[in-house]
Order: structure tokens, then C-alpha cells, then sequence
């Protein structure tokens, strides 16, 4: 998996197997061996490969699908929206999430509504 997907969002980004190579700090034959399974890079390479190509490591080692790094965002409802939602790695079926978004749309209508009253 880890090579397919080196390959291809390294042509997605339109970068020579030379430009990655250079940007990693290994020879093109070494860099060609990664792309091709038949060489394994150190985690610091995979780190500077996911640099170059604008990824993350996991979607390169094939933890996530999300090829496009997300950015941190503070918005709950965001989170809430993700597809793989875990909670210190146990995963979080729809049902949980569903319960924990009506929590916090409780949460907020009751702010909300101290706020008009100037309760607080």
C-alpha cells in the first residue's frame, strides 16, 4: 500500500522521482526502491516525504484515507463530522457520536439561553 500511494500523489503533485529523491536526501535508484516495495525508508524519510508531497505519514503507512492533511480545527461540529472518531483508539460508532452532538447542541441552546436571560 505504502508504495502505490507514493507513487501515485507523487504524480498527483506532479514531482520527478529526482525532486522527492533530492528533497528526502537519497539517491533517485534508493527513492525509485520505495515506490517500487522494494526498499523500505526510515521513519524520519517517511516524514520527509510526507513534507514534500503535502501529506501525512498515515495516510502513507495506510492508518487514515485522508490524503489531504487536516487542518486543527476548534469547531466542534467539525470533529463531530469526521468518519473515524476514536476515543484514546477505541472507535466511536455513529450512535456515540450522535449522542455526544446532542449533548453539545443542549450545552449550547442552555448558554444561549442564560445569555438572554443574563443568567450565567
Amino acid at each position: 500500500m505504502f508504495a502505490k500511494r507514493l507513487k501515485a500523489l507523487r504524480k498527483k503533485r506532479k514531482l520527478t522521482m529526482q525532486e522527492v529523491a533530492d528533497y528526502v536526501g537519497v539517491a533517485k535508484s534508493t527513492y525509485a526502491g520505495y515506490e517500487s516495495g522494494y526498499r523500505q525508508p526510515t521513519l524520519e524519510s517517511i516524514q520527509t516525504i510526507a513534507r514534500r508531497l503535502h501529506t501525512t505519514s498515515d495516510y502513507l503507512l495506510g492508518l487514515t484515507e485522508y490524503a489531504e492533511p487536516v487542518e486543527p480545527s476548534s469547531n466542534a461540529r467539525e470533529w463531530l463530522n469526521l468518519q473515524q472518531l476514536h476515543w484514546d483508539g477505541i472507535p466511536l460508532e455513529q450512535e456515540d457520536v450522535e449522542l455526544v452532538r446532542l449533548l453539545l447542541e443542549r450545552v449550547v441552546r442552555e448558554r444561549l439561553r442564560n445569555d438572554q436571560t443574563g443568567q450565567g
